[in-house]
């Protein structure tokens, strides 16, 4: 009668785990096969409880959220859907477990803005300035006129506020004779930006708002361009004594931004001179001595008579190419 061999002895002649010998034999059931049975249990979530947290998870509120997040906000409203690891696992079973940033704004479609003259699109943004006191800030608001770089209105702060921003937006809308349905409001996803206060004075008023893509400081680019302005000026204090030294410097600032700033995104033109229609008499006046400088001395010219720089017709936020077709024109919002 042969002997029968116990696995240990067989496993140990031929130098193999003893795990590796029942896996292949499916002797034993697999230690994983051991935990799924055990997960199929009264304690699992049903499908339809999934596709429910996952349409939560997913919804416009929370969407840019962590799980963390959504869970503590949930638990503030008297919610339990699941655990914060449920969610975790959950998102990433839909390949949502990236970050989530990044992923909704892959989705969001890119706002593509038209303007061919003042007072059709506007752009407004609020910024910190330093205080006298370690983290409290002052609040800028400013609102610009996308075509002329204009700032048409402006204010500071000690909060940001959604009821402020409503003030200032319908005194400014007010001082520039704005006509219903002729004006858009761009501007990036912030509390006040996106508050309903906000949105239903734009609706009162007959005006349209968009939004930039979350985290994508390039969907306001003319708003940052005009912070970056103030705030690399070479007079730019580092921190302000008072919110009335910030409000003073602002009203200086601004003053010289729009009647003497020579812009270098408009022709080197002033805000002024673009946004009341000036633009046209300044660059034909510049072209006038231009001619004369030439017709004086036409050897000192080495390239021909020379030319004037030209404003740019058409602004874009965000355009669709490098050369755009009367098809993309049409397609895009146009003002």
């Amino acid at each position: 009668m042969k002997e029968k061999l116990s696995t240990t002895s067989i496993c140990e002649t031929l130098a193999i785990p003893r795990s590796s010998w029942y896996r292949h034999t499916n002797k034993f059931k697999s230690v994983n096969e051991e935990k799924t049975i055990r997960r199929n249990t009264a304690r699992s979530l049903s499908e339809e409880e999934k596709v429910t947290i996952l349409s939560v998870l997913n919804t416009e509120q929370y969407r840019d959220c962590s799980p963390e997040e959504v869970h503590a906000s949930l638990l503030d409203k008297g919610i339990y859907l699941c655990s914060v690891r449920t969610m975790y696992r959950l998102l990433e079973k839909q390949g949502q477990n990236t970050p989530r940033y990044q992923r909704n704004r892959k989705n969001r479609p890119v706002p593509q803005l038209l303007t061919i003259k003042s007072n059709t699109l506007w752009s407004w943004d609020i910024t910190k300035l330093f205080s006298p006191v370690k983290w409290t800030y002052y609040y800028l608001y400013t609102i610009i006129d996308v075509y002329s770089r204009f700032v048409v209105g402006w204010m500071v702060s000690f909060k940001e506020n959604a009821v402020l921003a409503r003030e200032l937006i319908q005194e400014t809308i007010l001082r520039q004779e704005i006509v219903p349905d002729t004006l858009t409001i761009h501007a990036d996803r912030g509390s006040p930006m996106k508050s309903k206060t906000v949105a239903q004075l734009l609706i009162d008023l007959g005006v349209e708002k968009t939004h930039g893509r979350p985290h994508v400081s390039n969907d306001n680019p003319y708003s940052e361009s005009a912070f970056k302005t103030i705030k690399y000026h070479p007079t730019f204090p580092q921190r302000f004594g008072c919110i009335e030294d910030a409000r003073k410097y602002c009203k200086e600032f601004y003053d010289w931004y729009n009647y003497n700033h020579h812009h270098s995104g408009i022709a080197m033109l002033t805000p002024f001179d673009v946004h009341w229609g000036n633009a046209d008499q300044r660059l034909n006046d510049r072209q006038r001595t231009l001619d004369i400088a030439y017709n004086k001395h036409p050897e000192r010219f080495t390239k021909g008579k020379p030319k004037t720089q030209q404003l740019e017709r058409e602004v874009w936020i965000n355009k669709p190419g490098k050369t755009v077709s009367e098809k993309e024109k049409i397609l895009a919002k146009t003002f």
